[in-house]
């Protein structure tokens, strides 16, 4: 049933796969994902020296003996410089990790080609988030080995095209060679048959890992998750060219009420640093800093493990593909 481009590529058992969140995406949360058959994911910017990002693979590795993913994201950032992503892309060539997550600039124009072929030749699999069609084609144009299709309903920085998961997913699986990952708004099972029924590859989410027993974060946040619906985020930052979507929050009203009147970088930057989130993330204060969640958050109902929640996922996805199959008059075994 979960044979796709993706389980074939990594030799894992669901397409399901963690996408990259600032200090959340630690040891833990990442074997947890991957021993439970998906794919874990280790974000790169909660390490700011090469011994601590490094010690954190080997961590990884002694939790789970499976593939995961690494992100590294390329934006501009008061607190991971360029020679920090040079530094992660080598460390993941010479640790040989099985894939990387890329968002922000493409790696070509942030880093050269030479990184491209760097990770290339230590065999480790490259994928680029993106929300552009546009996008897409010049990562596989210089090598990318599959696209992330992240749709405006993510949490993160969405692109300002503002163009929908299932749109974006049915276009670039249309135009595209290389294997597509749907992004964006996945949160179960239903919504991960969707992806697949679009010819996605694979689903990817991030938001629906919080609400997880492995996650290291403060229950109150899991809790707060639980409660919040589909309508309670928000998109801020456009004024600073740095779209991003967030829970709604007394924070996140300041920023925008900033933003409208033409408030700069210099009064918003505080507002939305990584440390003043990482701090929320810990003392489950949802009102201190704005949390980058996405719509996703309006299926979370319960706070399972990762292997509960996968295994679910995997079984309701199967159950929607049958049904949708056989109403059309056909059946699947």
């Amino acid at each position: 049933m979960y044979k796709t481009a993706i389980t074939e590529m990594f030799g894992i058992k669901y397409p399901i796969i963690c996408g990259g969140m600032m200090w959340l995406c630690k040891p833990r949360l990442c074997a947890a994902i991957s021993n439970a058959g998906g794919m874990g994911n280790l974000t790169a910017g909660n390490y700011e020296t090469e011994e601590e990002f490094r010690t954190a693979i080997w961590e990884t590795r002694r939790l789970t003996d499976k593939p995961f993913m690494v992100n590294i994201t390329l934006l501009p950032s008061v607190r991971i410089t360029l020679e920090h992503h040079r530094m992660y892309v080598r460390v993941c060539a010479e640790e040989q990790v099985a894939g990387i997550e890329f968002s922000g600039t493409p790696l070509d124009k942030a880093l050269g080609m030479e990184a491209v072929e760097i990770l290339k030749k230590a065999g480790v699999k490259i994928f680029h988030k993106v929300g552009a069609v546009r996008h897409a084609l010049h990562a596989e144009k210089i090598g990318y080995d599959g696209i992330y299709a992240a749709g405006i309903e993510e949490g993160g920085h969405p692109l300002n095209d503002d163009v929908t998961t299932l749109v974006l997913t049915a276009k670039m699986v249309s135009t595209l060679k290389i294997p597509v990952v749907a992004v964006g708004g996945i949160g179960d099972g239903r919504t991960m048959a969707a992806a697949l029924a679009l010819g996605a590859q694979g689903v990817m989410m991030a938001s629906r890992f919080i609400a997880t027993k492995e996650c290291e974060v403060h229950e109150r946040i899991k809790q707060e998750l639980v409660k919040r619906q589909e309508y309670e985020t928000v998109l801020y930052g456009k004024t600073l060219g740095l779209q991003g979507r967030g829970l709604k929050s007394k924070i996140i009203e300041e920023i925008l009420s900033i933003e409208s009147r033409g408030g700069g970088f210099e009064e918003l930057i505080p507002l939305m640093s990584g440390l003043r989130v990482k701090e929320a993330w810990e003392t489950g204060d949802v009102d201190y800093a704005p949390l980058m969640v996405g719509q996703s958050i309006g299926l979370i109902n319960d706070i399972p493990s990762c292997g509960e929640l996968i295994e679910r996922m995997a079984s309701e996805a199967r159950i929607y593909l049958a049904q949708a199959y056989q109403a059309s008059g056909g059946s699947l075994s």
